[in-house]
């Protein structure tokens, strides 16, 4: 419950319109010298002593300087996310897999991020693997001197029926999608430990809220992401690091959504309340407002940007 607060007893007899207490005839040893009521009031304010955050600036965001880490940032979400973050003045250190198409499309996203005139690092990194996560972040950290941002977004998936699943199709998913977001927050929060200060949001989805048919290994792998959001949110808050997690719905002009026949797509967009699927900037305008000033006192919050679609 939040605390009511105070208003000296000018403001109350406007506001209520009728005589207060302190309008009401003194009893003995009552406060009767003028000013003595207002005096109180102040010394009672002193003693609440109430600690506060500063308060933020007209249009102030952090992020200008800021050291931005984000997996899979070549294409789609990731890639949607480095641009917005590259807008607001932000450094940005992005990851992707090691193969020839995602080495083409991360040259592209760099040249694109230059061109915004910030100072860009990236390579090709397996979040899988742990040394390689943890060598990635202190690469950026060394650039840039500081980091206050990671952006787990690297995904994949491998569409079965449970019954016909490979091993390796549940594997890989889990590895990329769950294990490969622990690696990296493991890697950074003795960085934002220590400095007392980061953000951190994971790209999970909607179907870690609801599954459907054909995707348990890629459902059991954003579920188990919004279960590592709600976790490290509880224990890295005592160090002023908030963590939260998008969900998006059907988005188009992603990887995952490649492959994905267009009658699925149609009904997407016919369940969605808005009647439409979402675009990569859709979620990374909510990423970056997460990663923002104004949201320093949300924290293992999981926010749906699915345009209805659980609705």
């Amino acid at each position: 419950m939040a605390r009511q607060p105070i208003e000296p007893p000018s403001a109350r007899r406007e506001n209520d319109g009728a005589p207060g207490a302190l309008d009401a005839p003194t009893a003995p040893g009552a406060l009767t010298a003028p000013g003595a009521a207002t005096e109180a009031v102040e010394q009672l304010l002193e003693e609440v002593n109430e600690e506060t955050l500063p308060a933020l600036e007209p249009g102030g965001d952090g992020l200008r300087g800021a050291g931005v880490v984000i997996t899979g940032g070549a294409t789609g979400i990731g890639r949607a996310a480095a641009i917005a973050f590259a807008r607001q003045g932000a450094r940005i250190a992005f990851n992707y897999l090691d193969e020839a198409d995602l080495r083409e499309a991360a040259q592209r996203a760099a040249a694109e991020l230059r061109m915004l005139e910030v100072d860009v690092y990236c390579r090709a990194c397996d979040v899988r693997d742990g040394a390689d996560a943890e060598a990635f972040v202190g690469e950026a950290r060394e650039r840039f001197g500081s980091l206050s941002v990671l952006v787990n977004n690297a995904g994949i998936g491998r569409d079965r029926a449970l019954w016909r699943m490979r091993d390796e199709d549940w594997r890989d998913v889990l590895d990329t999608n769950l294990t490969g977001a622990f690696h990296m927050i493991r890697a950074i929060a003795p960085t934002f430990r220590r400095q007392q200060h980061g953000k951190i949001v994971n790209v999970s989805s909607v179907h870690g809220i609801r599954a459907e048919f054909g995707i348990s290994n890629y459902a059991a792998s954003k579920a188990g992401l919004i279960g590592l959001t709600r976790s490290a949110a509880l224990e890295l808050g005592p160090s002023n690091i908030n963590v939260n997690a998008v969900a998006p719905g059907y988005i188009r002009t992603t990887r995952l959504t490649e492959g994905v026949p267009a009658e699925i797509m149609d009904r997407a967009r016919e369940r969605s309340a808005l009647g439409r699927l979402g675009d990569p900037q859709d979620v990374a305008s909510v990423v970056v407002f997460l990663c923002s000033e104004a949201a320093r006192h949300v924290t293992g919050a999981i926010v749906p940007v699915d345009g209805g679609y659980l609705l």
